[in-house]
């Protein structure tokens, strides 16, 4: 099986300043992986020469079976890579609706993601259709920028630290979507530091340390091995 994407040897950074060493990492379809470690070690820079907001310096990315790295950004949106980006970066003027519609995109699927699915997903949002984004709550925000996502029908979705600030309740809404999206069978590249949910929510793990990887492996391996998660994630 061709897998989805494929990172091999990625080498990345920002000027003069190298930041990724020779990262790899693969995605098959319909599989949720992991990308951890503590701030500062390179998941937000592998995830930014995804999507095409950075040129790695070498090495490759392949998704479907094409090279897609120096790929511009909304050429790799429309072939099916979605992200959820730390932050969440809605829309502040545009209401919950227009935040929605402005990035549907029909891509053939048998159950697409509409408006009204993603209502079902976050009936909140559905309560809020009419407000700005500005006029949400973190939680709400965090929705809107998952539903947003969705909207797109993408094949991979990215999700950049997407419990981050939230409250305790808000985080387990967020991880009962997450849960949800995976008996879609829609492939997940989760970024995270609640590694207890997500050997439960993915399959494997790649653990960054100062660029490089430092561990990978299964759910069950990373499980039975809290020490990896003390070292490097600091759990």
């Amino acid at each position: 099986m061709t897998a989805l994407l494929e990172i091999e040897g990625v080498q990345a950074g920002y000027g003069t300043l190298p930041v990724l060493f020779g990262v790899d990492l693969a995605i098959e379809p319909g599989e949720a992986v992991t990308l951890l470690g503590r701030n500062g070690m390179g998941k937000t820079t592998t995830v930014r020469c995804v999507v095409g907001l950075l040129n790695p310096t070498s090495g490759m990315i392949r998704f479907e079976g094409r090279r897609i790295d120096g790929w511009t950004a909304d050429r790799i949106g429309r072939a099916g890579i979605a992200l959820v980006p730390e932050g969440r970066r809605i829309f502040p003027n545009l209401s919950v609706r227009e935040n929605l519609v402005a990035f549907a995109a029909d891509r053939g699927g048998a159950t697409p993601w509409t408006l009204e699915r993603v209502y079902t997903l976050f009936p909140r949002l559905a309560e809020r259709a009419d407000n700005m984004g500005a006029q949400l709550s973190g939680g709400e925000q965090q929705m809107l920028a998952i539903g947003r996502a969705l909207m797109t029908n993408p094949k991979l979705l990215i999700l950049d630290e997407a419990t981050e600030g939230l409250a305790p309740l808000l985080r387990e809404e967020i991880w009962r979507v997450l849960a949800e999206l995976r008996r879609t069978g829609l492939a997940i590249l989760a970024i995270d530091k609640y590694v207890d949910r997500l050997v439960k929510l993915c399959e494997h793990h790649t653990i960054l340390e100062r660029g490089r990887v430092a561990w990978a492996g299964a759910s069950a391996e990373l499980a039975a091995n809290r020490g990896l998660w003390e070292r490097y994630v600091g759990v």
